[in-house]
């Protein structure tokens, strides 16, 4: 087991420096009238960017966000959160609710909002992190008391019942733990399936009738744990791959075993009679040697779990190599037509052989400078691409408030412009995809590559 000899932050994810907070933003277009709220988007951002030790995934969290209303982009800002030790870093008092010494962390995976709340969050057992809406961080919040431990970095809203389910996992845990929370932020639900090798279930997939666990041959790893290492998680080829189907309101899992892979992400997961369809980006293998490994590139594909005869049948619905994938919010645990992923090419080959980092050639192509919208329906991908030298992160689906159809929408995300040294919050509509942007909010600072984020609407 080694630790990276290089800085993990260079190219796409250079880290920035300062917080900003600009008012009165730039707009090329017409912002839809309809966009009142906040697009946000979290990543990690070293507060020592040269540090060897830095990790890609253990890097402080930076929230960054724009408010949209009455047609402008009010004001950009970008604040790291806050944990015990980012405040002690920036010489600035603990917050309130700041988490024990063992699980101070800054979350840097996903920032989302529930029950007229912000939370920053990442995996592993750790807790959210709850921002005001200005972006500054409250602390590490427990739902009131009634989380048990820790959450997860990959929640998913119910758009019927507004419940909030979350799987769970750490490095302590010999269980996955199903959370459910309810629409006003308390955990109704906890269910603890046994897991003694301490699997990595990074996420999940949500139906209407099931909750799908993904038992892959990735691990928690106790000897990395206790070591001090940066990356606890391991590929353990003796480990068979698995599907579990947990019943919303059941507590037994039935298994079914799939070829050895890695998925990082669900693009959705729905139910077809006795069958559960499930979309995943996959990966024939990942932290091999406590390492991203730099062979295996993502292909977006199909599990078609058969309830009856107990068969799993793999198709490969895309092999262009992508991730990020989502559909519209009104669809998740429901059959979906569309859906949409940002194209990462080269994005593998940025964490090199075990224990280099990159280099300056390879952060140059770290990801793609498209989007990706598949029509399943059809058969089709429309590919959306940028210009030379732009990189584009997480697409995300807002749906329109009277929708005539599936993808009628905008898609938002944010574009780094390499000439003006900054990037943009581009407007696409989703029904008009590969079309000129319905609008581009010019931002006054580079938002780098990061992970995950949300639109958060306004409270009607």
């Amino acid at each position: 087991m080694t630790t990276p000899a290089k800085a993990p932050f260079q190219g796409a994810l250079s880290p920035v420096t300062e917080e900003v907070t600009a008012f009165d933003l730039p707009v090329t277009g017409i912002l839809p009238p309809e966009l009142v709220g906040r697009f946000l988007r979290n990543g990690p951002n070293p507060l020592v960017p040269g540090d060897p030790r830095n990790h890609l995934f253990r890097g402080e969290g930076m929230v960054h966000g724009v408010r949209l209303r009455d047609g402008k982009a009010e004001w950009y800002r970008n604040r790291w959160v806050r944990s015990a030790a980012v405040s002690r870093a920036l010489g600035e008092p603990r917050r309130r609710g700041a988490a024990a010494a063992r699980a101070d962390i800054s979350p840097n995976t996903h920032v989302i909002g529930h029950a007229g709340r912000t939370f920053a969050l990442i995996e592993s057992g750790f807790r959210p992190y709850e921002l005001s809406e200005e972006l500054e961080t409250f602390g590490a919040c427990d739902f009131q008391g009634s989380l048990p431990a820790g959450f997860t970095a990959h929640p998913k809203l119910d758009p019927e019942t507004g419940e909030l389910h979350a799987v769970a996992h750490a490095t302590r845990f010999p269980f996955i733990q199903h959370l459910v929370v309810s629409p006003s932020g308390l955990v109704t639900r906890v269910v603890n399936v046994p897991a003694p090798h301490r699997p990595v279930m990074h996420d999940f997939g949500l139906t209407q009738r099931y909750v799908v666990l993904y038992d892959l041959p990735v691990v928690n790893s106790l000897a990395a744990a206790a070591a001090g290492e940066q990356m606890v998680y391991d590929w353990d080829a003796s480990r068979p791959a698995r599907i579990g189907l947990l019943p919303r309101n059941g507590t037994e899992v039935r298994w079914f075993e799939i070829e050895p892979c890695w998925v990082f992400h669900t693009l959705n997961a729905f139910d077809d009679g006795d069958r559960v369809v499930v979309d995943v980006i996959r990966y024939p293998k990942m932290f091999d040697g406590l390492r991203l490994d730099g062979n295996t590139l993502p292909t977006l594909d199909r599990w078609v779990v058969d309830t009856v005869s107990g068969k799993v049948t793999e198709t490969r619905l895309d092999d262009r190599p992508q991730e990020f994938p989502g559909v519209s919010p009104a669809r998740v645990s429901m059959p979906h037509r569309y859906g949409y992923a940002a194209g990462v090419p080269d994005l593998l080959d940025y964490f090199g052989p075990a224990g280099d980092g990159p280099d300056a050639d390879v952060t140059d192509r770290l990801t793609g400078d498209a989007l990706l919208k598949h029509d399943f329906t059809a058969g089709t991908t429309e590919r959306r691409a940028f210009r030379s030298g732009h990189y584009t992160g997480e697409p995300v689906f807002v749906p329109a408030a009277s929708a005539r159809g599936e993808d009628d929408g905008w898609l938002l995300t944010y574009v780094y412009d390499p000439e003006r040294g900054a990037s943009d919050l581009v407007v696409l509509s989703a029904e008009d995809f590969t079309g000129p942007p319905v609008a581009t909010v010019h931002l006054p600072a580079r938002v780098p590559l990061g992970f995950h984020g949300s639109w958060i609407s306004d409270p009607t």
